[in-house]
């Protein structure tokens, strides 16, 4: 290990965590670090969706009406939306760790019981519970992922780790067209409870984050937290380099959910919650409803439903992969402005009302969903970048608690519009939230691309 952090920690950078973070060389720790978390994403994609792939199954062998469709897609997003708000509190009370453990240990456990499901009413309370677990986890992991990164390029590192949830999009999907028609709807939620059980003593291999640690005056710890990487660069031949100057310092602050409608985080916290809202309104509308519409509106068989369903997600994949790409080079304000406007166009075009057909209409909808995607994958590592330590977790749990609510909102509103104005409908009102979320993002976002936290950030 090499001796160089613990002096200078005992000479009093033991409170510059952040510069120490900064001047970290990324290392097999870092890699070990995103494949933990990358794992833990990819099932939170894979258990959100996977009942899209179970419904179809379900509306006949239950008797589903729309109305019963659009509450049981939204009873997992209803949970989601308590458990976001629940474990952003508890990850800035009891630290990133703990509260990730205990979020992974609930959805992993109401997977199996939603496999046992003997009915609506129980697979409904059974997905609301895993939502609690499921709605924690994306506001902390990103909270995680960003106090280990740098400023240079921690748009890419970030949503690298991230792109796993768009595979899980992706993987579900194909997943779904076999297992569903073959196995039942049941196996759907045994895969994804089987592997997230495997990822839960890995989880406990990943130290506190230091930078959480500084801001609740923990700093003895937060060197500590820091040293075990530091050491582990050092094993792989990294050098460290001196510490960077003029950066400042973590400083110790209380966590009060009040401070985020304080001075410049008001502005800072409605503009992100209306870019959740308009976001997930439209990718988990559309994604959850998706193998369902082509169902009942376009009368495919079960087998073809799926297959489109997968495809909007694979398109989505495409999506996610290109903003990981450029999020460094054109900054989140730009990528995430484009990605609304583009997204809102072809949602738009089926206001003409023009007759087509179901393939058709995959083409048009995946347009849209392309761009939408990139947004889906870059906005809770935005939200981290926006809100300072103590504030990190908790602004992303709110901001995400908006998410679930749009996700929910979406499918049940598409059980009320689908049969009183038709399918057309449904993508125009897709469109014209996409097209809000345009103009809110070019008017009032912040550009953080390649700023340190605690500047970006700083504490009131």
């Amino acid at each position: 290990m090499n001796e160089a952090a613990p002096r200078e920690s005992s000479a009093g950078e033991v409170r510059s965590i952040n510069a120490r973070v900064e001047r970290l060389p990324y290392c097999s720790w870092h890699t070990a670090m995103r494949g933990i978390i990358c794992t833990a994403w990819f099932f939170d994609a894979f258990d959100s969706l996977a009942i899209a792939y179970v419904l179809p199954p379900l509306i006949g062998l239950w008797k589903l009406q729309s109305g019963q469709i659009g509450t049981l897609i939204a009873a997992g997003f209803a949970g989601q939306l308590v458990g976001s708000i629940a474990a952003g509190w508890a990850a800035e009370r009891w630290g990133r760790m703990p509260t990730m453990q205990v979020t992974l240990l609930i959805f992993t456990v109401m997977s199996v019981a939603c496999a046992a499901a003997p009915g609506y009413e129980a697979l409904l309370w059974f997905r609301f519970i895993q939502g609690l677990g499921l709605g924690g986890e994306v506001p902390i992991m990103a909270a995680y992922v960003n106090e280990f990164a740098r400023a240079e390029r921690r748009g890419r590192f970030a949503l690298g780790v991230q792109a796993l949830f768009a595979i899980g999009l992706l993987v579900v999907g194909l997943v779904g067209v076999w297992v569903v028609p073959n196995l039942g709807w049941r196996w759907m939620f045994i895969i994804g409870a089987f592997p997230a059980v495997l990822v839960l003593p890995m989880r406990l291999m990943l130290p506190e984050s230091p930078r959480w640690l500084a801001s609740k005056g923990r700093f003895a710890e937060a060197d500590r937290a820091l040293s075990v990487v530091e050491a582990r660069a050092v094993r792989d031949g990294k050098v460290l380099p001196p510490l960077p100057a003029d950066l400042p310092p973590v400083r110790e602050a209380a966590t009060r959910i009040a401070d985020l409608f304080r001075g410049m985080y008001l502005k800072r916290t409605l503009t992100l919650w209306g870019m959740w809202i308009c976001t997930y309104f439209v990718v988990y509308g559309l994604g959850a409803w998706a193998p369902s519409l082509f169902r009942t509106a376009y009368k495919l068989p079960l087998q073809q439903s799926l297959v489109y369903g997968f495809t909007l997600s694979a398109i989505g994949l495409v999506g996610a992969l290109a903003c990981v790409a450029l999020i460094d080079r054109l900054g989140r304000r730009v990528v995430f402005s484009l990605a609304f406007l583009l997204g809102a166009i072809p949602l738009l075009l089926f206001a003409t009302g023009a007759p087509r057909s179901a393939f058709e209409v995959l083409i048009q909808a995946s347009c849209g969903q392309l761009f939408m995607s990139a947004l889906a994958i870059g906005l809770a590592t935005y939200t981290a970048e926006n809100y300072p330590n103590q504030l990190r977790a908790l602004g992303g749990g709110v901001a995400g608690a908006w998410q679930r609510g749009a996700s929910m909102v979406g499918p049940f509103i598409v059980g009320i519009v689908l049969p009183q104005f038709g399918p057309e409908a449904v993508f125009v009102m897709f469109g014209i939230a996409a097209l809000i979320g345009a103009v809110i993002c070019a008017l009032f976002a912040v550009e953080t691309r390649g700023r340190v936290l605690e500047e970006l950030a700083p504490v009131l």
